[in-house]
């Protein structure tokens, strides 16, 4: 399995790093990994199990959204937490066709034995990302989520919160982890309720016209799995996996040091090969 990483920009001229990985010159498809909220591309286990799939004979591409509070040089934690504190959801649905754009007209010219179908897989707040995406791009092919939201505008604060949020400008959340103060701008509200409609991840999913795996554990305390049953009902094409075992990093945390994943991850491991092996 090898490795390359490149440097792509947002709009605004802000760095982020990409990684591509796949084991040989045979043609297959690329598969694009978003990162969930207070998350990175080589957040805990994650990069083992991005390895597994591209030993698994799967171009895989994963990348920090522009304004996840690293940086190329400090691709891990958040040494920038004044991106962080401007990130948006409108900021990564753009930073993602960025890369999707970047597969398409770059990597794919680079790498010739590239085969241009593209899926999506993402995490957490990362899935859910994947989901709007998915449902306005016709180069998606293919669509896995990993407890993934099911709706952005409730998971805001109550109103009160809101208010006392607008009032100061600014509102920290802590990092359990690092035991940072991660500061988010009200303007990541105003993104939000401005453009409601667009980030409406229901109605995207009603709109998928492609097949969508989705994985939730039921010992998810973070983003409870009854999101994913309601995410099912909405799309005829979906396939619902719950892990009764799983929580919401489906047994991974970090740092990760171990060589083998963690069960419940290598039971969603099992289930994307099999979703992806059906044509």
């Amino acid at each position: 399995m090898q490795k390359q990483s490149y440097t792509l920009y947002n709009k605004k001229g802000r760095k982020f790093p990409v990684d591509f990985r796949h084991k040989d010159n045979t043609t297959k498809p690329i598969i694009i990994f978003c990162h969930g909220f207070k998350g990175f591309k080589d957040w805990g286990h994650f990069p083992l199990l991005l390895d597994e799939l591209a030993k698994h004979n799967y171009d895989v591409v994963s990348f920090n959204f522009s304004l996840n509070g690293g940086t190329v040089e400090q691709p891990i934690d958040f040494p920038d937490l004044d991106a962080f504190s401007k990130n948006t959801y409108s900021q990564e649905l753009e930073d993602l066709g960025i890369v999707v754009d970047f597969i398409e007209n770059e990597l794919i010219k680079i790498f010739s034995f590239l085969k241009n179908e593209i899926y999506l897989m993402g995490h957490s707040r990362g899935g859910g990302i994947a989901i709007l995406y998915a449902a306005k791009d016709n180069r998606i092919k293919k669509l896995i989520t990993l407890a993934a939201v099911s709706d952005l505008v409730k998971r805001l604060p109550n109103e009160e919160e809101l208010k006392e949020w607008e009032k100061a400008g600014v509102k920290y959340i802590l990092n359990g982890r690092t035991k940072q103060e991660m500061p988010m701008h009200y303007d990541f509200v105003t993104d939000l309720l401005t453009n409601s409609e667009a980030l409406n991840i229901k109605q995207a999913e009603k709109e998928l016209r492609i097949s969508h795996l989705i994985l939730h554990g039921q010992k998810d305390d973070t983003v409870d799995y009854h999101e994913a049953i309601e995410l099912s009902h909405l799309n005829s094409s979906s396939n619902l996996k719950l892990l009764e075992s799983a929580n919401h990093t489906f047994g991974g945390f970090h740092p990760f040091n171990e060589n083998t994943l963690p069960a419940d991850t290598q039971n969603c491991l099992s289930e994307i090969l099999l979703f992806l092996s059906d044509n």
